[in-house]
């Protein structure tokens, strides 16, 4: 079996002001680490324009319209303190979106066992009607929702690993019964949720939040004794990652320390998990991670991972 990797340059077009942490060099850095990284079974396609009833699976047709109004023609806005469009960034968007369904689709198809997603911007802060954090549409919580409801499989996992907390993911999954959402990050930081008294409306929901300063001990601990039991208890159809690599310990917007082989292992472990109970089937998409030789470095050992264990499956 093979792996999917896609992304697509749209999402170079999605311009941020000067300085701004969530920059073009973010992609161009991991297409450039990804650059001799060959293998018959990794197969690289581009991210298609997704649908607007696919963002409808999560977002409310109004909140679609009030962005697609706000798309400038020239130069970029700024939607918060934080999240800018540029002329090129719904398209881009738009990308992310798409490139997370067709990764899904072709799992689903048998033509992969996972597949990766690089585009930008990333989405895990959106909320329904909320851009914030960088992110204009929840990706990973579309992608929930299309394969609850259009593969209609029983149920999903998501797990991010992003150091900042999903926040957008929770709310759009909040009273979502089918989907199990587990959000590991530092705290306190941005946003300010995720504790763990935030359960969902069905107890669908962990949050585990960890000490600034945390190593990669800390964080395999906790998802030894937190994570894995749970999902394992929960016997997913279908596991979803939100792969941010801002926990790094390079990483300017946080204090965790994690490494890159900290990746590849929780990497390792949740496609264990999906050899278990869903036949292998994972698909990662990336958020956040803005050292750019650490987010190029965890990347790759991230999808190596992946190629390694789509082989083998």
């Amino acid at each position: 079996m093979s792996t999917i990797f896609i992304s697509h340059t749209d999402c170079l077009n999605h311009i941020t002001p000067e300085n701004h942490p969530e920059r073009v060099e973010r992609l161009v850095s991991i297409m450039d680490s990804l650059s001799d990284l060959e293998s018959p079974n990794l197969i690289r396609l581009d991210a298609p324009l997704c649908k607007e009833s696919d963002i409808m699976r999560a977002h409310p047709k109004e909140y679609l319209d009030k962005i697609k109004q706000l798309n400038p023609t020239n130069g970029h806005i700024s939607l918060d303190a934080d999240t800018f469009m540029s002329t090129g960034s719904l398209s881009a968007a738009m990308r992310g979106v798409g490139g997370i369904i067709r990764a899904i689709d072709l799992v689903m198809d048998g033509k992969a066992t996972n597949g990766f997603v690089a585009t930008r911007p990333p989405g895990h802060h959106a909320e329904k009607a909320t851009p914030m954090g960088f992110c204009l549409f929840g990706n990973v919580s579309i992608a929930t929702k299309h394969i609850l409801d259009h593969h209609q499989l029983s149920k999903v996992a998501i797990v991010d690993f992003d150091v900042h907390h999903g926040n957008g993911t929770q709310d759009i999954l909040w009273d979502e019964t089918r989907a199990l959402f587990i959000s590991s990050h530092q705290m306190p930081l941005y946003p300010g949720t995720g504790t763990e008294q935030e359960t969902g409306a069905q107890n669908n929901i962990i949050n585990l939040p960890l000490s600034p300063d945390s190593t990669g001990k800390e964080f395999r601990n906790i998802y030894e004794r937190r994570v894995f039991p749970v999902l394992d208890e929960f016997s997913p159809d279908f596991i979803l990652i939100s792969a941010g690599f801002d926990a790094h310990t390079m990483d300017p917007l946080a204090n965790l320390n994690l490494t890159e082989e900290d990746f590849s292992w929780i990497t390792g472990c949740l496609c264990d998990l999906a050899d278990k109970h869903c036949n292998g089937r994972v698909v990662s998409t990336l958020e956040g991670g803005y050292d750019l030789d650490a987010l190029a470095k965890s990347v790759k050992k991230h999808l190596e991972v992946l190629l390694d264990r789509g082989c083998n499956v």
